[in-house]
């Protein structure tokens, strides 16, 4: 079992920085794969980032890359979301999420999802 709490969410000028980080409890974390995923309002929840169980492989959504920056630490249960640049488009709340099988596989879904934090961009 794995829970996650987002933080780090909040109001942005449009080409500003947040960096998410989502706090993960579980003995098995460094055993899941980790994600990013955002829903905009009136929208479907969308991918944005994913990183594989040791931290090396990684993947985005093509709208984010040179953007965003996915990272975990697992010896402090931790995944980050490094966020650069950052449009108007990017207001959603984001989701961090968790899987036994790989994110970096885009047919895969997470087990486990946080609660999300807020992020607003104005332009």
């Amino acid at each position: 079992q794995v829970q996650l709490v987002e933080s780090g969410g909040g109001l942005v000028q449009a080409g500003g920085s947040l960096r998410l980080s989502c706090a993960a409890s579980g003995r098995t974390f460094s055993s899941y794969s980790m994600g990013w995923f955002r829903q905009a309002p009136g929208k479907e929840r969308e991918f944005v980032a994913a990183i594989n169980w040791s931290g090396g492989p990684t993947r985005y959504a093509d709208f984010v890359k040179g953007r965003f920056t996915i990272s975990r630490d697992i010896a402090k249960n931790m995944v980050f979301l490094q966020m650069n640049s950052l449009k108007p488009e990017d207001t959603a709340v984001y989701y961090c999420g968790a899987a036994r099988n790989s994110l970096l596989v885009a047919s895969t879904t997470p087990t486990y999802w946080g609660q999300g934090t807020q992020v607003i961009v104005s332009s």
